[in-house]
């Protein structure tokens, strides 16, 4: 019958079908699998074909179908695989590569990273908190009442003139959150932002970083601490490192010192880093306060514990060389410039 010989003709040339570029593949489309295609005008006229071979004529024109379905991707794909070997065509293999600058992380997060790595070795874990916080976990617990002159020590950014909600000036209110919802043995670092109500210069800043440790246990002594330190400096800045303790005040520490180490840069021999004196101030520290214990319900008659703090950007200014801390937050492209890398 007619129909059928036009269905076969449809699929012979489905079958011997080929293409020289996009256009044609498109064409290709329409005629075959388009919503007006050619298949739809020649089903149509399964009306005129007997009752008894309708079936066979619709599997025919399914397999035309069919058959302009898989030819077409067929097409597609070997179009694309042309137009591929003629970009490659083009490509000079003996041109030199083109390098990609890479970004790298910020001389600040670098420095608190290998930080916390060093103290992680002797078993001290990570615990972040909140950035803004209320007067008992910044102040109060930390055995700085409301009339205690030590708190205007802190230059406290205040939160909607609300007094009781400040933003953080120290990571130690990281710490009194721990020590309310654990139970010693507490070993940790607390590493983040703290914020000062302070002239900004080139070697202070309203916001900068710090990371504090703080250890509680039955027995823990000065010499744990001075031990800890010692692993710390030598660690960090160099098996030779030696520290110096010098008598000081914090509220929340009961004896407090302050911390040196003989200077990295010149090796006590003096130098503009450490004034001539071959020690450099890295950190604060002490044993914690009895009250502070009390306040966060820890037994101070059991459990005694250290804490100490470390001014990152101070450390970062030290290693690097840097002179204005304020470098370290403007994002200027020519300073960070210093700190990536390039892949060729």
């Amino acid at each position: 019958m007619e129909v059928f010989d036009k269905a076969t003709a449809l699929l012979e040339e489905v079958q011997q079908a080929e293409i020289a570029d996009g256009e044609a593949l498109e064409q290709f489309r329409i005629r075959f699998l388009g919503s007006k295609n050619v298949l739809k005008s020649i089903f149509s006229e399964i009306k005129f074909v007997p009752n008894e071979r309708k079936r066979e004529f619709g599997q025919l024109v399914n397999a035309v179908k069919q058959a302009a379905e898989g030819k077409y991707e067929e097409l597609k794909s070997a179009l694309e695989l042309k137009e591929q070997d003629a970009k490659f065509a083009e490509l000079d293999l003996t041109r030199p590569g083109v390098s990609r600058v890479v970004g790298s992380r910020h001389p600040v997060r670098l420095v608190m990273e290998e930080m916390v790595d060093i103290f992680r070795k002797i078993g001290f874990t990570v615990e972040e908190d909140r950035e803004i916080e209320d007067d008992w976990h910044n102040f109060s617990a930390l055995n700085l009442p409301e009339d205690h002159p030590a708190r205007d020590m802190q230059d406290t950014f205040y939160i909607s003139l609300d007094p009781a909600t400040v933003l953080r000036t120290h990571t130690s209110s990281v710490q009194v959150r721990v020590m309310e919802r654990q139970k010693p043995p507490i070993r940790i670092l607390s590493p983040g932002k703290v914020f000062r109500n302070e002239t900004i210069s080139a070697r202070s800043h309203c916001f900068f970083h710090q990371v504090e440790g703080l250890y509680i246990d039955k027995d823990v002594s000065f010499a744990d601490l001075l031990q800890t330190l010692q692993f710390f400096a030598s660690e960090f800045f160099g098996a030779d490192t030696k520290i110096k303790v010098r008598p000081s005040y914090f509220p929340f520490t009961e004896p407090s010192a302050e911390v040196d180490v003989s200077c990295f840069l010149c090796h006590g021999e003096g130098c503009n880093v450490c004034k001539h004196t071959g020690w450099v101030e890295i950190l604060g520290c002490g044993m914690v306060d009895p009250n502070v214990l009390e306040n966060c319900k820890i037994d101070s008659s059991v459990y005694s514990g250290f804490a100490f703090g470390i001014g990152v950007e101070r450390i970062v200014m030290m290693k690097y060389g840097i002179k204005d801390i304020r470098t370290l937050s403007e994002n200027d492209v020519r300073f960070l410039d210093h700190f990536k890398s390039v892949i060729v």
